[in-house]
């Protein structure tokens, strides 16, 4: 089977970002299918391809996949306008590129929501193919949530959303949250499946904690780390209101690891300086390979997002895994079905959401009862062991792609 793959923030542990799209790809080339991912490029994805110039694109084999990637340099700090034509821009790329192609079957991949348009075009141009579409975030729910009030880009996401919902012979949604949401908008009967982020248990694995090559970081302290996106969605003004309120209490033991970048992350640095927040470090992206040794050497992981009811059951970060994969307890600040796994399985600690003195105090427990970080690490690692095995993961995925392209629903 020749699948077209359209996901357009594509990255390859070389880079710093998620790689769902990478393994469950690479699943599908070891199952003995073709795989042709059309994605952007950018400096985080490093993907090392030859630039054709009569086509403008870079195009390569990486690990038996296909990558054609459009020079569509996106980051999070862009303006809402850019990252708009970026987004507009792939999926026009994507339809076109589609039209000629011979594929079997067109999976896309969100965010962002354009990344659809290419599968909504070859059904309307009635190419007859299978169309499956994942669903990472939901629009126009999400940015509603966040504040967006432009009716024009609400209508239109709503109703981008709409077709695309229809239009795929199958869905799939990485949070129960999502799962729910398809089913309200699909056609009745429509195949929607969860498959929610997974582990990466080669790459993240508990180990001997290591004293952290970081500056700001001594023998002894308690490390708190958080890896990601320090965007609007993040809310890590929360991780330094908890900051604030560990100074006043001089736990001057406890530090905060903020390693990552977006379009917040200049003014929680400032805001850090201002008041003296030495206890908060920032460090730029690493790529994962790398980042898999530093998050070890974690004594907990930070899961943090902004206090949004959308969030609750609708977001299946990345980061999240990774912790429980390196065994780390982890805290995290907001109710819904990951806090839930936190308090199920005992490995870590749930604080409600814009309550700075619970969240020092969680991080006090933690670091005041280290002999049982290796006991809750342990159940983390376990949990995702048991439940959120990558291969696993990318095993269902690719059996969901292949009954969709026998039509067996």
């Amino acid at each position: 089977m020749r699948v077209l793959y359209f996901h357009q923030h594509f990255t390859t542990p070389d880079g710093s970002g998620g790689t769902r799209s990478y393994e469950f790809a690479r699943a599908l080339v070891e199952r003995g299918h073709s795989v042709t991912m059309v994605c952007g490029r950018s400096e985080r994805s490093a993907l090392d391809l030859s630039w054709d110039a009569k086509r403008k694109w870079s195009r390569g084999v990486i690990d038996g996949i296909d990558v054609i990637a459009l020079p569509l340099n996106y980051s999070n700090r862009d303006s809402l306008l850019r990252r708009a034509w970026l987004f507009l821009h792939f999926a026009w790329r994507g339809v076109v590129l589609a039209l000629p192609e011979n594929y079997d079957l067109l999976f896309a991949s969100s965010t962002p929501l354009t990344a659809a348009i290419p599968g909504i075009a070859m059904k309307l141009c009635c190419r007859g193919k299978p169309f499956v579409f994942e669903v990472r975030d939901l629009w126009p729910e999400l940015p509603r949530a966040l504040g967006m009030k432009n009716p024009i880009a609400l209508g239109g996401m709503s109703a981008l959303e709409w077709m695309a919902y229809r239009c795929a012979d199958a869905c799939i949604g990485l949070s129960p949250g999502i799962v729910d949401g398809i089913k309200r908008r699909a056609l009745k009967g429509r195949v929607v499946e969860m498959i929610p982020n997974g582990c990466d248990l080669d790459l993240f694995t508990p180990a001997q904690r290591e004293k952290l090559k970081l500056p700001g970081i001594e023998a002894g302290d308690f490390v708190a780390g958080f890896t990601g996106a320090h965007g609007i969605a993040n809310g890590l003004d929360a991780v330094l209101d908890a900051a604030a309120e560990l100074k006043r209490r001089g736990r001057c033991d406890i530090k905060l690891v903020l390693i990552g970048d977006g379009k917040c992350k200049d003014g929680l640095v400032a805001r850090a300086k201002a008041e003296g927040l030495d206890n908060c470090l920032f460090f730029p992206p690493v790529k994962k390979t790398d980042l898999s040794r530093i998050t070890a050497s974690f004594d907990c992981g930070m899961q943090i997002l902004a206090d949004v009811p959308a969030f609750y059951y609708g977001t299946s970060p990345n980061k999240f895994f990774d912790y429980i994969s390196a065994g780390l307890p982890i805290l995290i600040n907001y109710p819904g079905w990951l806090a839930e796994l936190v308090r199920a399985n005992d490995c870590g600690e749930s604080v409600p959401p814009r309550n700075p003195v619970a969240f020092a105090d969680a991080l006090c427990r933690l670091a005041d009862k280290r002999s049982q970080l290796t006991v809750q690490g342990s159940r983390a690692r376990q949990l995702a062991e048991r439940e959120f095995a990558r291969a696993n993961l990318a095993r269902q995925f690719v059996e969901r792609i292949e009954r969709t392209s026998r039509g067996c629903h």
